[in-house]
């Protein structure tokens, strides 16, 4: 029997990259899943990938008022309940002490923070029901980040406490549980896509220095949605308000050489 088999579960920013992983490895595992993103041809070519039978897809920004509600709703019509949440969709963006700007800033805080603060409110009634549980996707740098991402590094610091502050409240009053995924440098299709608007080759992923990269390439989007299928799954039992950090090297206090300075910055997460 698949792990997640009957499991009704909603992933956000799951039409490429990283919440698709999951996504798929959700279905592949027995879950249905409520897929969401901002692109239409992404989202419908990924709910045929998936199967009609598995997946309900909604495209909207969750920004929107009551978006965090219309996704819940699209959960219990289509599939009657709802047991996980994935809060997987983000906004990525440089920004440092001299150019961020406070409504780029808020923006930044908004989407990466208060968003998944209230989906996860506005299911909690439905995953209390079922003693679901919560992943919140962060970032390696959240805990202190590049000089260039300087507002969405705070976002995803804020991501984590907000993580390790409901992982105790709401396992402990509702039998709910909340971790959070950090990952490091991973080969989305948006990452690839800003190194080559960076002026790196079309292969750049396949030469990265090992300081970066010490496996010799940097993590694959369905190696962290193993990670994710795991802490979705009964078998994960207890464990919450915990933060699990997916990277190939100790991140916190390591420093690269000089001579790796010249290498364009990696947008982590």
């Amino acid at each position: 029997m698949n792990r997640l088999e009957g499991k009704v579960i909603i992933v956000t920013g799951s039409v490429t990259g990283i919440g698709k992983a999951i996504a798929k490895r959700c279905v592949h595992e027995g879950a249905k899943v409520i897929l969401h993103g901002l692109e239409r041809d992404l989202g419908e070519e990924t709910a045929i990938e998936l199967g009609a039978t598995s997946t309900a897809l909604l495209i909207e920004d969750l920004a929107n008022e009551g978006a965090s509600e219309r996704l819940v709703k699209l959960a219990l019509e289509t599939f009657g309940k709802l047991d996980a949440v994935v809060n997987n969709a983000a906004r990525v963006g440089q920004g440092n002490i001299h150019d961020t700007t406070r409504d780029s800033f808020h923006s930044m805080l908004d989407i990466n923070c208060v968003v998944p603060y209230l989906l996860i409110r506005a299911a909690l009634t439905e995953l209390s029901k079922n003693r679901g549980n919560i992943i919140n996707i962060g970032s390696v740098n959240a805990y202190s980040g590049e000089p260039n991402l300087l507002p969405y590094a705070v976002s995803k610091g804020a991501l984590m406490t907000l993580t390790r502050n409901l992982g105790d409240t709401l396992f402990r009053e509702n039998g709910v549980r909340v971790n959070q995924i950090n990952p490091g440098w991973v080969l989305t299709e948006n990452e690839a896509k800003r190194k080559r608007e960076h002026g790196l080759a079309e292969d750049w992923y396949k030469e990265v220095p090992p300081v970066y990269a010490p496996a010799g390439r940097i993590i694959f989007p369905e190696e962290i949605a193993s990670c994710a299928a795991w802490l979705l799954a009964d078998e994960c039992g207890p464990i919450s308000g915990q933060v699990f950090d997916l990277e190939q090297y100790p991140f916190i206090g390591r420093n690269p050489p000089k001579d790796a300075s010249t290498v364009p910055p990696k947008a982590k997460g």
